[in-house]
């Protein structure tokens, strides 16, 4: 079993940037890629950023990169999201999720543990 719990949302004006945070407990964090979703109201789940077990790859979503960086410190049991550039529509309740190495990371199906959720809300 592992626990994640995000941290580091709040409320930022366009242009802003903030950090996300999920720090794991339980099982060995480094057993596991990384990956954050988001949800905006009235949206399904999409994703958004994932890295894998050693941090050697790292894949994005296309309405992200190049303004989100996804990272982790295996020494801390935590993944990050540095959001930079951020815009209204990036406004989203964020979860960080694991997934059993090796899985494809883009699929919500490939995800074993989930966190609750921070909120992101970006004003114009």
């Amino acid at each position: 079993q592992v626990q994640l719990v995000e941290s580091g949302g709040g409320l930022v004006q366009a242009g802003g940037s903030l950090r996300l945070s999920c720090a794991a407990s339980g099982r060995t964090f480094s057993y596991y890629a990384m990956g954050w979703f988001r949800q905006a109201p009235g949206l399904e789940r999409e994703f958004v950023a994932a890295i894998t077990v050693s941090g050697s790859s790292t894949y994005y979503a296309d309405s992200v990169k190049g303004r989100f960086t996804i990272y982790r410190d295996n020494t801390r049991n935590t993944a990050y999201l540095q959001m930079n550039s951020l815009k209204p529509e990036d406004t989203a309740v964020y979860s960080c999720a694991a997934a059993p190495g090796g899985s494809p990371l883009f699929l919500k199906i490939s995800y074993r543990y989930w966190g609750q959720g921070t909120q992101v809300t970006v004003s114009s």
